[in-house]
């Protein structure tokens, strides 16, 4: 069984819940599926996890599901964000 701290241990998951975040309105898990450089089956369990965890919803708009973030999603996506923000510091450290 998985436990949320297994799924954000790992990118993909983080990358998509951050897409989300980034793009500031609902999208397609295709479009996130090729942001996160996922396939696209992979993303869908993916997403099905995180609404399990109610940090996403879908909306049915005539054949294709938009998913957005809940409250509780965007919060860990910000959360999410600055730590990478910070990861990414570490990796590139400045001259001196």
């Amino acid at each position: 069984m998985d436990t949320i701290e297994k799924v954000f241990l790992h990118g993909k998951p983080t990358r998509i819940l951050v897409g989300l975040k980034r793009g500031n309105k609902a999208k397609y898990a295709s479009i996130l599926a090729r942001e996160a450089n996922c396939t696209y089956s992979h993303t869908v369990k993916i997403l099905n996890l995180l609404r399990k965890y109610e940090l996403i919803e879908f909306e049915k708009k005539g054949r294709k599901k938009l998913i957005r973030l809940t409250v509780s999603g965007a919060d860990l996506a910000q959360e999410l964000e600055r730590i990478l923000w910070r990861l990414e510091k570490l990796e590139t450290p400045e001259k001196e």
